[in-house]
């Protein structure tokens, strides 16, 4: 079926929901597809909060949160989109809270904010309160709030329909070609449908199944940013993967750095407060990358817990009130899975990959740009974790996330509306369907004897997790490029054991395997190739940040045997690169 709109937004979290609302609201003819049920989206796990400098508790200014987003990244960050980020999450907070948004309160009525990891005052002083919160469920409730608005204005949603292909007018975007819709996998029955779109919003989130312990859900296979690549779009800064401090031990699920903002501490065997030893000032709420390194350290010194690959995170003495009325998600979540009582106990935790900083390159528009030189794919958006605007650079500062989200999500709605204004629709596309229906029955029809998809990803995680994780080097990367290539391979012959139509997700997770494996390749060749440490990227063999040769982004093109990487350099307005230290 053929399905034609001024406007698609795929993905249903926090960036595809305010663009759809901005489109609504600007009375644009507009889709949602997701392959969740909207409320499912992975927007709502973020726990902690969303940052803005609104000075409810004490001074803040959005160019101090400017600042510590820009050395947060580790001098990687896009100042031009940092400050668009800094200036706007004021307004958008403020828009959300107007929209209903169930914000925790100071006495006084205004939203209430609590300190966070990498945000400081006066540009680095000390930590200061930023982070706007609704107990530890912000997420939750901002996926709450948005869709009932996109209810509200009558958002069309076709929910539990996967995209499998994206579709462009007058050729492929290196050739000049405009975005003309996606085609559609509706899971219920196996059919490929196609929607015709003047505008296309990607709001796909992130990839971090490629690794072992990861707190992402397992709908986050990388779809929209391997299309992307599939279809000749550069991935910018892969390379730069974040692990968060604080996953539960072997499952990775996250335990918020609420916890840490509210007064949680780190210990090591020995019962020390460790991070005095790695950011006297800012202890436990120095950013995620130098965290999850110092937790990596007191592992190898042995001391860890129990001589084990953990540490504890204290929250004994914030007593039960503050445990029960602002961290209620994270101590619930270490009942269930560790059998711990946060109350009387401390709880067991180790650094879970978490966060991918690259993806599709965009201008602060949302345009997805295809080159070096920023040019624009016409009619294509990206928003959210899977585009990389560049705010985040080499390490996200905790809550930027979910203010990322709502800025360039409302940003990219906005410019939707105005694009989708000044152009015609396209026409039919003959045989749009054809190469993913080859694709997808090539998979479907082979013989049972194959290769499991289950085996290939144990593997992919495991090789991505024990080689490509918080510390790096060239013989590990090198490992694991020649691993994922075998994979690679081996994933050409997979064959499932569900080969009828009706919720076939045996097949769709084999067609995910093919999404996860180009960008786990994509990240290890730019792991590769970056001799330097920044940020999230820690080469123990190139233990320095190198800024006259690497103080650049990368951009990796598919080729015809592998990522082709080229370069594009940071945008640098206001502040020049210094040493990074807390």
């Amino acid at each position: 079926m053929d399905y034609p709109f001024d406007a698609i937004v795929v993905g249903a979290g926090g960036a595809g929901l305010w663009a759809a609302l901005e489109l609504a609201r600007e009375g644009v003819n507009t889709a949602v597809l997701t392959k969740l049920y909207p409320t499912r989206s992975h927007t709502g796990t973020a726990q902690g909060g969303v940052c803005a400098a609104l000075g409810n508790l004490e001074e803040d200014h959005w160019e101090w949160h400017m600042f510590d987003t820009v050395k947060g990244g580790d001098y990687l960050v896009d100042q031009d989109a940092a400050e668009v980020l800094a200036r706007e999450a004021i307004e958008t907070v403020i828009e959300l809270e107007h929209m209903g948004l169930p914000f925790n309160r100071t006495p006084d009525g205004k939203i209430d904010q609590r300190k966070f990891g990498g945000h400081t005052s006066n540009y680095g002083e000390a930590a200061v309160r930023r982070s706007c919160f609704a107990a530890d469920r912000t997420g939750h409730m901002i996926l709450q709030t948005l869709y009932q608005q996109c209810i509200k204005h009558g958002v069309r949603f076709f929910d539990e329909y996967q995209v499998v292909d994206l579709l462009f007018e007058g050729g492929e975007p290196a050739k000049g070609g405009r975005a003309a819709g996606v085609v559609a996998y509706r899971v219920a029955d196996g059919q490929l449908h196609t929607f015709r779109s003047k505008a296309v919003l990607l709001a796909t989130g992130g990839f971090g199944r490629m690794f072992r312990i990861t707190s992402n859900a397992h709908s986050l296979t990388g779809d929209g940013v391997a299309l992307c690549y599939r279809h000749g779009i550069p991935l910018e800064d892969m390379e730069f993967f974040q692990f968060h401090p604080t996953g539960i031990v072997g499952i990775g699920i996250l335990l918020s750095e609420a916890a840490r903002g509210e007064g949680g501490t780190l210990l090591n065997d020995k019962g020390e407060r460790f991070m005095e030893r790695y950011a006297p000032k800012l202890m436990e709420l120095a950013p995620r990358d130098m965290v999850s390194r110092a937790m990596y350290q007191e592992i190898r010194a042995g001391r860890g817990i129990g001589g084990k690959d953990y540490l504890y995170l204290d929250v004994r003495h914030l007593g039960r009130k503050v445990i029960e009325e602002k961290l209620p998600d994270i101590t619930e979540f270490a009942r269930i899975y560790e059998g711990v009582e946060p109350l009387t106990e401390p709880v067991p935790v180790q650094p879970t990959a978490h966060y991918a900083m690259g993806g599709i390159p965009t201008n602060v528009s949302a345009e997805v740009v295809r080159d070096e030189k920023n040019t624009v794919v016409p009619g294509l958006f990206a928003a959210g974790e899977c585009a990389c605007v560049s705010v985040h650079g080499a390490n996200r500062l905790g809550t930027n996330s979910l203010v990322d989200l709502l800025v360039f999500g409302r940003r990219a709605g906005r410019q939707m509306a105005r694009y989708a204004g000044t152009v015609e629709r396209p026409g039919p596309i003959a045989d749009a369907t054809a190469p993913v229906h080859a694709q997808l029955e090539a998979i479907r029809s082979r013989e049972s004897k194959g290769e499991s998809v289950a085996k290939i990803r144990h593997e992919l995680a495991d090789v991505m997790m024990d080689n490509v994780g918080v510390y790096r080097d060239g013989r590990l990367l090198t490992a694991a490029l020649a691993k994922v290539r075998e994979l690679e391979e081996r994933n050409g012959a997979v064959s499932i054991g569900d080969c009828g139509t009706v919720f076939n997700t045996d097949l769709l997770e084999a067609n995910e395997m093919g999404y996860l494996l180009d960008l786990a390749e994509v990240t290890v060749v730019g792991a590769l190739a970056r001799t330097e440490s920044r940020g999230a990227h820690s080469r123990e063999d190139f233990p320095e940040r190198n800024d006259a040769r690497w103080l650049k982004h990368t951009l990796a093109y598919r080729g015809p045997k592998g990522p082709t990487l080229k370069y594009k350099p940071v945008s640098i307005t206001r502040f020049e690169p210094k040493p990074r230290t807390y």
